[in-house]
């Protein structure tokens, strides 16, 4: 017999509901949120037919890993939007649970993807990596506040220097103002410290995953960017086409739309908040590209504003790489120069190793540059579809695509036409 059991799951206990296919109420009852009592519930009360349904919480995956093989199916619901349609004046822990029951039964319960162990692990990774950043930031504006109020300045341009951090440790300041400076420079060199250690642990994951290094090839995108926008994603196949990925992150706008009159504003934010942060930071990186994606970036912030222009590329950046995880193909218009020292960096701090530099023999191309590095071939500018060679053409980079295609024909041209230069002169 099929059961529907609606778990509603607190910090402290959990309060259960089991209906039967009718929705009838069989039993009701609740269960201490610890492990050993939810494995005795997984073993006595649940049945290898049984469907289950919670929402969304902190502790949710973990409680969703005790209970998956002693079920038939285990449904995830999205809280917001199990509220807007379910929502009752009368609202207590049992009500919760039963409805759950009822609309798991009546297939009405909005789910939420649910990733598997190595995404999770990716995104504990991501999540970790973002509240050390946050930490840090608000350490270094303690510093920076107290600094502003004794009305004093710093030496150099930049505080965080090797410079900077001794005239802090030197400088001559009253007893209760040294303490809590002292402070604030210990926390941040801890911080600091556990900062390098996530990054190491980061970048041998990305060194060890194909397609995180995908994901590297996409200018403004390092390691840890690569990391955060693929323990965001998932699983890619789950996804449409690229603008529904981004509407995943939260990156397409709002809209209101009523007759005749539609309204856009500003972006969902849904999705991951840390992969939204890292993809706007890699973006301002490309005000100077000289691919694609920098001079879309530059034409819309010179026609709006820089603001608009972050949050659209980073769009446009999520879209592309949907593609990229989809076809296992990498950018097709990076530079093939910074792509070796992105990967040597990589490389360097996944294992403590240093690659030469390789001033001689340089790669004929991008697509040498891939091969080298163990990544999938690279479309050509001859096999790539009309309407792209036409987007490059309308803005002007079909020179540039020839150039990093074909690395050794333009050094050659350019030592040529330098060498028939100095002829004409003499």
């Amino acid at each position: 017999m099929t059961r529907y059991i609606g778990l509603d799951v607190h910090k402290r206990f959990v309060e259960y509901c089991v209906l039967d296919a009718a929705g009838k109420k069989l039993t009701r009852g609740q269960v201490p949120c610890v492990r050993s009592s939810l494995e005795v519930f997984a073993t006595k009360i649940l049945q290898p037919t049984d469907h289950v349904a919670l929402e969304a919480s902190t502790n949710t995956w973990s409680v969703v890993a005790i209970l998956r093989p002693h079920v038939a199916r285990i449904v995830v619901g999205n809280p917001l939007r199990t509220k807007a349609i379910a929502e009752a004046k009368i609202k207590t822990d049992k009500v919760d649970a039963e409805v759950l029951a009822q609309l798991l039964r009546c297939d009405y319960l909005p789910s939420v993807w649910q990733p598997d162990a190595d995404t999770e692990r990716l995104r504990r990774l991501t999540t970790q990596h973002a509240t050390l950043m946050t930490e840090r930031g608000r350490a270094k504006n303690r510093i920076q506040s107290r600094l502003a109020r004794l009305l004093l300045t710093p030496p150099c341009q930049v505080l965080w220097t090797k410079t900077g951090l001794n005239w802090l440790q030197e400088l001559p300041l009253p007893a209760d103002e040294r303490l809590g400076l002292d402070g604030d420079l210990r926390l941040l060199a801890t911080i600091e410290q556990e900062l390098k250690a996530v990054d190491k642990l980061t970048a041998v994951t990305a060194h060890r995953d194909v397609q995180a290094q995908l994901l590297m090839t996409l200018p403004g995108v390092n390691f840890v960017g690569a990391v955060g926008l693929l323990s965001a994603l998932g699983d890619v196949t789950r996804f449409q086409d690229g603008d529904h990925a981004a509407a995943y992150l939260g990156l397409t706008p709002t809209t209101h739309q009523s007759g005749k009159r539609c309204f856009h504003g500003h972006i969902t934010k849904a999705g991951s908040n840390q992969a939204r942060w890292l993809l706007t930071q890699g973006v301002q990186h490309l005000a100077k590209h000289p691919g694609p994606l920098g001079v879309f970036f530059r034409r819309l912030a010179k026609r709006r504003n820089r603001n608009v222009a972050i949050v659209a590329t980073a769009r446009k950046l999520v879209t592309i790489a949907f593609l990229m995880l989809k076809h296992q193909e990498p950018y097709r218009y990076a530079k093939p120069e910074l792509m070796r020292k992105k990967f040597r960096e990589l490389h360097h701090t996944a294992t403590g190793e240093r690659l030469p530099a390789q001033r001689t023999n340089r790669p004929r191309s991008l697509a040498d540059v891939y091969r080298q590095l163990g990544l999938p071939n690279v479309a050509v500018p001859a096999a790539l579809p009309k309407g792209e060679r036409a987007m490059l053409e309308k803005r002007k980079l079909t020179a540039w695509v020839d150039e990093i295609h074909d690395f050794d024909r333009q050094a050659r041209s350019t030592k040529s036409n330098s060498k028939a230069k100095s002829v004409g002169r003499a």
